[in-house]
């Protein structure tokens, strides 16, 4: 396993081809991916093994992205992971209220490989192809 890939990212968006589409972007650029539905299941995989990323659609079912987010920060008192949202969201008060709630960046659907690299660079990630 190379160096690069100890990185876990997790993708939380209930649209299956948004979580085949970024774990395959992920995976490539060297993380190892873990997806879940919605917020619930996210916060069950982050109570087993806290990622380092965590990609957040915002609108899903039984919890949406903010509510996780907010969920997350009262379970987590140690280091949390770097929170990209992912969505279809685009008006600046969504952005704001994203960012103001402790997301890092703001990614808008669709997006490709070159977007995600941008983003995550932008937040620290020191990014290599697989």
């Amino acid at each position: 396993m190379a160096a690069s890939s100890s990185k876990v990212a997790l993708v939380v968006d209930d649209s299956m081809v948004v979580r085949k589409v970024a774990g395959r972007i992920l995976r490539h650029l060297g993380f190892r991916v873990s997806c879940c539905v919605d917020g619930l299941d996210a916060l069950e995989q982050c109570r087993k093994e806290m990622p380092d990323l965590i990609l957040l659609d915002w609108h899903m079912p039984r919890m949406d992205g903010m509510a996780f987010l907010n969920r997350l920060k009262e379970e987590h008192s140690g280091r949390m992971p770097r929170i990209a949202f992912c969505t279809t969201e685009n008006q600046p008060r969504e952005i704001e209220e994203a960012l103001s709630a402790g997301a890092d960046e703001y990614i808008m659907k669709p997006f490709d490989e070159n977007i995600i690299r941008l983003k995550l660079e932008q937040i620290g990630f020191a990014l290599q192809e697989s």
